[in-house]
C-alpha cells in the first residue's frame, strides 16, 4: 500500500504551509498530492505550482468537477500538467453535488452517471489525440449544422496512458467507477464496513468490465492525528466540525451522499440527527451529535502504533493508496504527522 496527501482546498489560510507539506511528503517519498476544488480555488492552478516545487510526487486532482469544464477543457488540463510535471498528473474527476453544480456553475445536476460517462468517455478519446467527434446524449461534437470541425488535441502527454480516478461514494456511481475509470477517489471510509459499502460495487464493475481489481486503485482520504492513545477521544474530537459538514450539510436533506454513507454504516438515526441539526443551523450541536466511533473509524488516530493497526486494517479491506490528511495547529505539527505515517506504514509491513 502506498501513501499520498491530500491538502485539500487551498485559500484557507495556510497556503506557504501546504507547499511545504508538500515538498516533505515528496521528499518521505508519498505517491501522490492530492487538491481539491469546490467553490474558491481552482485545483489545476494549484497542483502546477506544487509540481513546478516538487520533484518525484505525482499531483492528482481531487478533483475537478465535470460541471466545471467541457470535457475536451478537461483533456487540454490534463494534457498539459502531465508534459509540464514530467509524467506525474492524475486526473481525477467529479459530478461535484447539486447545491454546487446548479448554483455556482449554472449546470444541471441530472443523470450524473450518464454525464461522467459520457465525459470520460470524450476525454479518453480526446487525449488519445485522435480528431475528436462524439454523439452522446449530453454533448456532440461538432456541433451539428454549424462551422465546427473534428479537431485533434495538440498538446502530447508525457504518458500515453494518463490514470483516471473517479471520486464516489453511492454504489451505482461506484459500480460505473469500477467499469470506467483507473482508480476510486474515497471519503468516510471504514475498514471494517469497505467491503460492503465500497469494495463489491468496484468488483461488479470491473467485472462487467472483463477485468478484475488487480490494477485498480482504491485511494481513500484519511484524517490523520497522531498522539497518545489515551488521548484518542480528543483527537477524534478535533475531526467533529469536518465530520458534521460533510454528513449533516453537504446538499439538501433528500441528496447528502456522504449522509447516505453513514447510514449504510450502520449509523441511521445518528446521521438524521446530525443532518437536522447542521441545516437548522445549529453547527455545534451537529458537531456534538456525530458518534466518536464514527469518527474513529474514519479516521487515522492515536499512536504509530495504533495507526499501524489501523493501515493493516485498510490494506487488508482492499485499499491501495491512503492518502493522508494531517491535522496540526502549526506547520511542524504536520511534518510530524506526515513523519509518522511512513513510519506508521514501515511498522504495519507495508512500505
Amino acid at each position: 500500500m502506498q501513501l499520498g496527501i491530500n491538502l485539500g482546498y487551498w485559500g484557507a489560510g495556510m497556503d506557504a504551509d501546504n507547499l511545504a507539506v508538500a515538498q516533505e511528503a515528496d521528499r518521505l517519498g508519498y505517491a501522490v498530492c492530492w487538491a481539491a476544488e469546490a467553490y474558491g480555488s481552482d485545483a489545476a492552478t494549484v497542483l502546477t505550482w506544487v509540481a513546478a516545487q516538487t520533484e518525484r510526487i505525482d499531483v492528482g486532482s481531487a478533483i475537478f468537477q465535470i460541471p466545471a469544464r467541457q470535457p475536451a477543457m478537461t483533456a487540454m488540463t490534463a494534457a498539459t500538467l502531465d508534459s509540464l510535471s514530467g509524467g506525474r498528473f492524475r486526473l481525477g474527476l467529479g459530478v461535484s453535488g447539486p447545491q454546487v453544480s446548479e448554483g455556482w456553475y449554472g449546470v444541471k445536476f441530472d443523470k450524473p452517471l450518464a454525464r461522467t460517462r459520457e465525459y470520460v468517455e470524450i476525454v479518453r478519446k480526446a487525449m488519445t489525440r485522435e480528431r475528436l467527434s462524439y454523439e452522446g446524449e449530453h454533448w456532440t461534437l461538432p456541433l451539428p449544422g454549424g462551422p465546427g470541425k473534428p479537431l485533434k488535441l495538440t498538446v502530447h502527454p508525457q504518458r500515453e496512458h494518463i490514470p483516471l480516478y473517479i471520486a464516489a461514494i453511492g454504489p451505482k456511481n461506484l459500480e460505473q467507477t469500477g467499469e470506467i475509470a483507473d482508480g476510486a477517489l474515497l471519503i468516510f471510509p471504514s475498514a471494517e464496513h469497505l467491503e460492503d459499502t465500497t469494495i463489491k460495487y468496484l468488483r461488479a464493475g470491473r467485472e462487467k468490465a472483463g477485468k478484475t481489481l488487480d490494477g485498480f486503485d482504491v485511494c481513500p482520504t484519511l484524517p490523520l492525528a497522531v498522539g497518545d492513545d489515551k488521548d484518542v477521544a480528543a483527537l477524534a474530537d478535533t475531526f467533529r466540525p469536518y465530520t458534521a459538514l460533510y454528513v449533516g450539510g453537504m446538499g439538501s436533506p433528500k441528496q447528502n451522499f456522504y449522509n447516505q454513507l453513514a447510514q449504510r454504516m450502520g449509523y441511521e438515526k445518528e446521521a438524521a440527527e446530525i443532518q437536522g441539526k447542521y441545516l437548522s443551523g445549529d453547527k455545534q450541536g451537529a458537531a456534538a451529535a456525530v458518534p466518536h466511533e464514527l469518527i474513529d473509524k474514519t479516521a487515522l488516530l492515536g499512536s504509530v502504533d495504533r495507526i499501524a493497526d489501523r493501515m493493516k486494517a485498510y490494506a487488508e479491506a482492499g485499499v491501495t493508496t491512503l492518502s493522508l490528511a494531517p491535522a496540526g495547529f502549526t506547520l511542524d505539527e504536520r511534518l510530524a504527522s506526515l513523519r509518522a505515517g511512513t513510519e506508521a506504514l514501515e511498522r504495519a509491513g507495508l512500505a
